[in-house]
């Protein structure tokens, strides 16, 4: 059991219990919601009201979720590079290559299915108690909820934009300064695989500010004002200056001039973005306490970067 607290919003005004809890609680069914309702498990203000109830806007609400399984994903063995851990959350340091969550052509040997191995229970949290995400081919810390109690807090978090997230990209162009991209994005008109910047999108907004300038690359740290899908890359991209092996949105592969056949072969090896998410800061959800997390880039974008410090000096 865990007690969600949430204090309905004054736009919800007017709208139905149930119709309010399946926005305030969307990782819960309609019809899950409304059980937990005719069962006293939700109390308006310290009160037991109908499913059809109407709400007024500002009411607290109290939710005694029951943990039940909702994943019928399978276990596997699959290591996990674990960088903190305690009775509430998880944080792993993903390696490039991994998925996180089973979908067509990767139901196994994902995030999801090494987390049910090392923590059986989550299988009653949705997602397996993930709250974000990081593309197959990026790498670095990632949280994991463990109870239904801190993974509302921490989808809360995400929702008010308090979570701190850093990332190191390695970007094709010399920049000249940092700035911040404030540009909707959205499904790619053309390209349903792809995302856009376009009119009609979602807000989207990323800090950046230069670490390192190279000859005709830079190392930026990138920060997180929202979380849409390959914002960093669709972002960088928009304004030229495209993630480094990027082969969805880097456009086509060009080997800069003038270049040493050690970084030419760096380049044509590195078959990923060069992203990494490098820091990650949050409240801890049960003490307050805030948290904070930092992982070094992995072996093949430092020795990325390495070639082209060497480049420097020549």
């Amino acid at each position: 059991m865990a007690i969600l607290t949430a204090k309905v919003p004054e736009q919800m005004a007017g709208m139905r219990l149930d119709q309010c809890l399946a926005e305030i609680f969307p990782d819960y069914s309609r019809s899950k919601l409304q059980s937990w309702i005719k069962s006293d498990r939700v109390h308006v203000d310290g009160e037991q009201l109908k499913a059809k109830d109407k709400l007024d806007g500002g009411e607290l609400i109290e939710l005694n979720a029951e943990a039940e399984a909702v994943l019928e994903t399978e276990a596997e063995d699959i290591p996990l590079d674990i960088v903190f851990e305690d009775d509430d959350i998880l944080i792993i340091n993903k390696p490039a290559g991994l998925v996180v969550h089973p979908a067509a052509g990767n139901w196994h040997g994902t995030l999801v299915n090494a987390l049910l191995h090392y923590l059986p229970n989550l299988n009653t949290l949705p997602r397996a108690g993930i709250v974000h995400r990081l593309d197959k081919d990026t790498s670095g810390l990632l949280m994991v909820a463990k109870s239904l109690q801190a993974h509302h807090s921490l989808v809360d978090q995400l929702q008010e934009r308090s979570i701190q997230r850093e990332y190191l990209a390695l970007v094709k162009g010399w920049m000249t300064a940092g700035g911040t991209i404030d540009q909707p994005i959205g499904r790619h008109p053309v390209d349903r695989k792809r995302n856009a910047v376009i009119a009609n999108g979602k807000t989207a907004v990323t800090h950046y500010r230069l670490e390192q300038r190279f000859k005709r690359h830079t190392l930026v740290r990138v920060k997180l004002e929202t979380g849409r899908t390959h914002q960093i890359r669709v972002h960088m991209a928009h304004i030229h200056y495209p993630l480094v092996g990027d082969p969805v949105y880097g456009g086509r592969f060009q080997m800069p001039a003038d270049c040493s056949p050690g970084l030419e072969h760096a380049l044509r090896g590195f078959k990923r973005q060069a992203l990494h998410a490098a820091l990650l800061g949050l409240e801890h959800p049960v003490s307050g306490e805030y948290c904070q997390w930092e992982q070094a880039m992995p072996d093949d974008m430092q020795q990325l970067v390495g070639i082209l410090q060497r480049e420097e000096l020549d």
